[in-house]
This record gives structure tokens, sequence and C-alpha cells, in this order.
């Protein structure tokens, strides 16, 4: 049988499977020990390892023009992984994690391999639907109209930039240049990037203050809109926090959405950590308010533990959507879309290309719908309820401690504190001092200008176990000098 060079025969592609396959074993088996096992070279959870010359000459080299053995490449591959912070890990505590679920990978392997394109319903109609049940289910899952769906993005940037070239379209028209947007000091830097991206000057993003629980301060928004308005602005857009990056905190979204409502604007919600904690009780309570919202931003690389490079757009009406980035073509053949003609639409089904800015997309409905139908939505629920429980212990045994000064309690899995008394630099020392010990990673933020740390607890793989090992580091280092 004739073997091409780009296409192994099935033996070979058996040996390349398997080896893989023992290696993504080994590394998972691992993690049970993770950061703390030795597979790493340098401080496991800091991954500040000293360069090793040999290695990151040989990643850099140009690639051969003869073939080179797939063990080779697999152990470089392996080697530049260690090199650094083992975010996959139960100990990684420091940012809001990519879980990794191992289903996930395997539906990717399945999606990669099958290569579908899904960027036009046409080409692939049951993979489409199967992206577009997902996106349903979520819709429903947040009580969003029967006009509600949206797409699944590369993350809560993209999904952010989305959301508002989609309210800037829809609340402006095609001249905005003095349309102007809100949102707070605790919203993610990606709202702000995407406003410059959608082509709205620095001066268009409006920060609103807080309250002195970090939550948006919904008399001052109202009092904002109506200055800009009065100076002959045309305020557009609320953006509101689900739980904000650094803190964890939520937004009063009911006064929120009602003073959107009120003045008009689009209502924007970040749930990019947070929303996904609508599948519990406990969130849902804490989450009130956001079925008001014109558009969401999940992440299910957070809260579904899903890997990097996953995220998610919903908005009240697809057709909103649609109208801000359907770009078919002008059909004179000059450089339009005029030669996807022949690739009639199903209506039952969107083109996600018609409601995003990529037309070349992968299929990443599969990496959401396999492991949410194999594992169940229970088993999720409950990992994230445990995460909830796992904050309020945490919190809870840290505001023991007469060294340690907790300013609020956690609305979600995110744990902020600091050493009572101690400045900035001391701070940052007693943070150098928990991570030294190679057995968990947290980090730092800053609130009020003052450095706190954070423990942000919403890996599936982190359970009492791996809380209680890091609160007794916590405690260990606060009581060092």
């Amino acid at each position: 049988m004739t073997t091409y060079p780009l296409e192994p025969g099935p033996e070979q592609m058996q040996e390349l499977g398997q080896a893989a396959l023992d290696w993504v074993t080994r590394f998972v088996e691992g993690l049970a020990r993770a950061p703390s096992d030795g597979r790493n070279t340098a401080t496991p959870s800091t991954g500040t390892q000293s360069p090793d010359p040999a290695l990151r000459e040989a990643l850099l080299a140009e690639p051969r023009e003869d073939p080179s053995e797939f063990g080779v490449l697999l152990a470089l591959f392996g080697a530049a992984a260690a090199q650094a912070i083992e975010t996959a890990g139960p100990a990684y505590l420091g940012y809001v994690p990519g879980g990794g679920l191992y289903v996930s990978a395997l539906a990717e392997f399945l999606a990669r391999s099958a290569n579908r394109f899904t960027g036009l319903a046409a080409t692939a109609p049951e993979l489409a639907a199967m992206e577009h049940g997902v996106l349903r289910w979520l819709c429903r899952t947040f009580r969003l109209p029967e006009t509600a769906g949206g797409l699944i993005t590369t993350g809560g940037s993209m999904a952010t930039l989305s959301a508002i070239v989609a309210a800037r379209q829809d609340r402006l028209g095609e001249d905005f240049s003095a349309g102007t947007l809100y949102l707070s000091a605790r919203t993610h830097h990606s709202a702000a990037k995407a406003a410059r991206v959608a082509g709205l000057p620095a001066a268009a993003v409006r920060v609103v203050p807080t309250t002195v629980d970090l939550r948006m301060d919904a008399a001052a928004a109202s009092q904002m809109i109506a200055a800009d308005r009065q100076a002959g602005r045309r305020p557009f857009l609320l953006v509101a926090n689900a739980g904000s990056t650094d803190t964890g905190t939520i937004d009063p979204l009911g006064d929120l959405g009602r003073l959107a409502a009120r003045e008009g604007l689009w209502f924007h919600v970040d749930g990019a950590y947070g929303g996904f904690f609508q599948l519990t009780r406990r969130g849902r309570a804490a989450l009130s308010g956001v079925a008001a919202a014109d558009s969401i931003v999940l992440d299910p690389h957070k809260g579904l533990f899903l890997p990097y490079g996953t995220g998610v757009l919903l908005v009240r009406d697809t057709a909103a959507l649609r109208a801000a980035h359907d770009g078919d073509g002008d059909g004179d053949g000059g450089g339009g879309g005029s030669y996807l003609q022949d690739l009639s639409g199903d209506h039952e089904l969107p083109d996600f290309s018609a409601l995003g800015p990529e037309l070349s997309r992968d299929f990443r409905g599969l990496r959401v719908w396999l492991p949410l139908r194999l594992h169940g939505v229970g088993a999720f629920r409950a990992a994230l309820d445990e995460k909830l429980d796992l904050a309020a212990h945490a919190h809870a045994d840290l505001a023991r401690d007469p060294r340690l000064e907790l300013p609020w309690p956690p609305d979600l899995s995110t744990v902020a504190f600091r050493l009572r008394g101690g400045d900035d630099d001391a701070n940052l020392r007693f943070l150098d001092r928990i991570n030294a010990s190679g057995h968990v990673f947290s980090s730092s933020t800053r609130v009020g200008g003052r450095v706190l740390l954070r423990l942000c607890i919403l890996s599936h793989r982190t359970h009492l176990v791996h809380v209680d090992q890091a609160l007794q580091i916590i405690h260990a280092a606060a009581r060092e000098p």
C-alpha cells in the first residue's frame, strides 16, 4: 500500500495516537500532586525556573528538511510545557483557571480530525445544530427570550468585542463619534480594549465610581449619563460585572438593568468569570437581574472547566448581532462574498460567520456539547456548588487569623485577604512566601490603592484537601516576619 508523506497509515496513526495518549495520561495523573511533584525543574507554583538554553535553542530552531522522530518531538513539547505555571493543577488559586477537562480535549481531537467547516451552516448542518443547541440551552438557562442566540468564541475578549460592536450599531448606527459607554474600574480591561478596537475613542469610555463594597454605583451612573446627554454626547452602552475578574464582585444587576432600560442603553453583563454560577441556586440568587441583559459574555473555560480558548456571547436579539456583523458582499464578484452563493442557508440554523467577525473558524461546539452530555449538567452544578462552599470555608478560616484582614466576604469563589496593618511591600513579601512553598499559587491585585492577595477557587480539580493545605501555608507565611 502506498504511504504518502503527509498521510500516516492506520498502524502509524495508532502508534502516534498511543504515544500522545500515554503522555496525556501521565500528565493528568500527575496533576493530583501538582505543583509539588518535582516534574517541573523550577519553583513549580510560579514557573520562575532558570531558562534552559539548549531547550530554547531546540524550540526556536527552523524545521528540518527531513522528518523527525515523534518521540523526540513529544519530549520537546513535554519539556516546554513543564516550564510554566501549573494552571491545570488543583493548587492553582492565583487566577481564574482554565480547567482543561479531559473529555473536552478528546472532543477537540475528534473535531480537528473531522475538520468540518461550521462558519456556514450549509457546509456541516448537523454540527452547526450541535453548537446551536448548546447556545439555545444557555439562553434558556439565563431566561432570555426566544429571539435570543449567540456564538461560541475563542474567549471573553472576542465575545466582548462582538457585543460592543452590536451595541454600537444597534444604538448609534453608522455615526457613532459622539457615543459613550459606561463601566467601572473593576470591569475587565478587555471591555475598554474592545471599545478602542470598535473605533471608539478613549474619551468615549466613562468609568463609573463604585460603592465601598466595589459595586458599580447606579446613582452615579445615572448622573453621568444625564451629564453626557446634556453635553451633547450619545450614551449607548452600560457594562455590568457578574463577578469581576479581580475580586469576584457582582454589580447590582437589577438596578443597572432598569437604569439601562430607562435610558435606552444596551445592557451588557460580563459573566466571563461568574456567569456559570447561574446553574446553582445560590448563583441564580446572586445574579438576579441578569435576564434583563441585551448581551452576556461567558467563559466555559472558566465556569465549565474547559480548556483555554472557549468563550460564549449570548444576545437578547440575534438580529442585532447579525446586523452588526453580516457582510455578504456586493455580489459583483469583486472580492465580496459572492463565491459563497452556492451554499444556501438553513432557516433553522444560524450562519455563525454572520454573527461574529470570523468566517474561518474551528468547530467549537463539540468541546462544550460532549462534556455536558457525557457527564450531565448535574455534575457541573455540583462542582460549582463545591467551589462556593470552598470559598466560604476559606474566608471563614482566614478571618479567624488575627494577623489577617479580609475586607469583604466573597460573592462567588474569590477570596481577598492581606496582612493586617502591613503595607504594600509587606504584603507582596507575604505573597512571595506563600508561593515559595511550591504547594500553592496565589496572586495579588490592587484595590483602593492597596495590595490585596487572592485565592481564586474554580478548578474542577480543587477540593477541600487542597484548600486546607493552602490555608495552612497562608497561616504559616503570615507568622513569618
